[in-house]
């Protein structure tokens, strides 16, 4: 009898095994599939260029002159600029991975406002520019940018690097080799690897990350007065990656936490952003005369 159970558990067990054997494979399949398809359209979730081009006068910004650039490897961007008014500084904007340079207006306007020039590239495979955005692409965006700025005739300490989000790996970027009067970052990543891996938790995301944007091993070569704004409600890039950037730069520094603030949020504080961008290009030490103030958050 009790040789008759056990040859009928058998079949149960091994039903149990295939299943569990069935189960596991599909796992694994799914697993593979979702990782080779994170791998293959990593760029089009990276990179989200709005459809359309916009001029500056349909948003409200007449007097915005748009520049042909043509970047080292051939390509065409597309780029705003207004000149400075008197003894102004001109900003070199870089806008974050979506939309265009339009969609950042808003941060434009108080800058311009306060009398400072304004030189906003289109990245290659934006709106109006040519080409397919990559890291290196960007970067080298980034130093035509640079370069057309002094061919406007503004010095290194003249010109104040903004970067916005995704932007501001580019800014690190330029900064970290071109002589800069400020930089200013909203909501930075110490680089795409670290959000990557937090986001993607499930799959060795460093490995097989194509534009890491390494701001973390650049920021350290920014000799310019350094100031990040970011929210402490970002969850697009956790704020604890800004700290991180900030931890690893040079002096002098500041760092904006905004409370209750999501993703870009430097238009909350632009008042204290305009400030701070005057007192360090007057003083760009830090403590000469008037230091640098510690700015409020709000």
């Amino acid at each position: 009898m009790i040789e008759s159970v056990a040859k009928g558990d058998s079949k149960p067990r091994q039903l149990l095994r295939r299943l569990i054997v069935i189960g596991l494979s599909t796992l694994v399949v799914g697993y593979l599939a979702a990782l080779i398809a994170l791998v293959v359209v990593q760029r089009n979730l990276t990179y989200l260029p709005a459809s359309a081009v916009q001029s500056a006068a349909s948003i409200g910004m007449p007097r915005i002159r748009e520049l042909r650039l043509r970047t080292a490897d051939g390509e065409r961007l597309r780029a705003w600029y207004r000149a400075p008014a008197a003894g102004r500084p001109l900003v070199l904007f870089f806008h974050g991975n979506g939309g265009s340079i339009a969609t950042f207006a808003s941060d434009y306007q108080p800058l311009i406002a306060d009398g400072d020039g304004l030189l906003a590239v289109e990245y290659r495979g934006y709106p109006g520019s040519t080409g397919s955005p990559t890291e290196a692409g960007l970067i080298a965006d980034g130093e035509t940018a640079y370069a057309e700025a002094v061919a406007l005739g503004f010095p290194g300490r003249r010109i104040v690097v903004i970067g916005a989000s995704l932007g501001s790996a580019v800014a690190v970027a330029v900064a970290a080799r071109r002589p800069v009067g400020a930089v200013v970052l909203d909501s930075p990543p110490s680089s795409a690897a670290d959000v990557a891996a937090a986001r993607f938790w499930m799959f060795p995301a460093r490995w097989l990350i194509l534009d890491s944007f390494r701001s973390d091993l650049r920021i350290g070569r920014v000799r310019a007065p350094l100031l990040i704004v970011q929210g402490d409600h970002d969850t697009v890039v956790p704020i604890r990656f800004g700290r991180r950037l900030y931890a690893l730069a040079n002096p002098p520094k500041r760092f904006i936490q905004v409370p209750g603030a999501e993703h870009m949020a430097m238009g909350r504080v632009m008042p204290a952003v305009v400030a701070w961008i005057d007192t360090s290009l007057a003083h760009p030490d830090g403590v000469a005369g008037t230091p640098v103030p510690n700015l409020p958050a709000s």
